[in-house]
């Protein structure tokens, strides 16, 4: 899937491409998607503040830049990268950000897009695989700071984790030696 998506992206930017990940999600899969890319092509990365949940559960609900980018995008093509897009909002706020440094271009690519839980509109041009699955794990996505390093993705009931979130440890991690 990430060599396939590798190569969506080189074809449609031949002359090379900026990938933006957000962090720290992106990570895992971000490296992957930069080796599969066969054109020239350079990373930074963002960071955001959470949504928060809005108001009433003590967050914001507003998000801001918590870390910048290094690299001037005025001019490039830009493709973010993200490991998920869930309700679109973080990634219609990037996008927007983003675009007011005028890009040549600017698109977004995620690993995971929940479509159906869309509160925003906001067009992903790379996509690895559409998902309604409530809780995936692996791969850059994690839970209460598991998780997100395993190689591959997985899918779980929410419910499991909320009430002993170590209950997929030993079925994802395999069974931990002694030392």
């Amino acid at each position: 899937m990430v060599t396939c998506l590798g190569a969506e992206i080189a074809e449609d930017h031949p002359d090379g491409v900026l990938l933006v990940g957000v962090l720290p999600g992106a990570i895992p899969f971000l490296a992957d998607l930069v080796r599969a890319i066969e054109v020239p092509s350079e990373v930074d990365f963002l960071s955001i503040s959470p949504f928060g949940g809005g108001l009433g559960s003590g967050g914001t609900g507003r998000v801001r830049l918590t870390l910048d980018l290094d690299l001037d995008i005025h001019g490039r093509d830009v493709v973010v990268v993200e490991e998920i897009v869930d309700t679109g909002l973080t990634l219609n706020y990037v996008l927007s950000e983003l675009q007011a440094r005028h890009p040549r271009s600017i698109s977004a690519c995620a690993l995971v897009d929940r479509t159906r839980r869309r509160l925003v509109p906001v067009e992903v041009a790379y996509r690895g695989l559409e998902s309604d699955e409530d809780l995936l794990l692996g791969y850059g996505l994690g839970h209460g700071g598991r998780y997100a390093n395993l190689a591959g993705l997985y899918a779980v009931e929410a419910s499991d984790l909320s009430s002993h979130p170590d209950h997929h440890v030993a079925a994802l991690y395999g069974t931990l030696p002694a030392c």
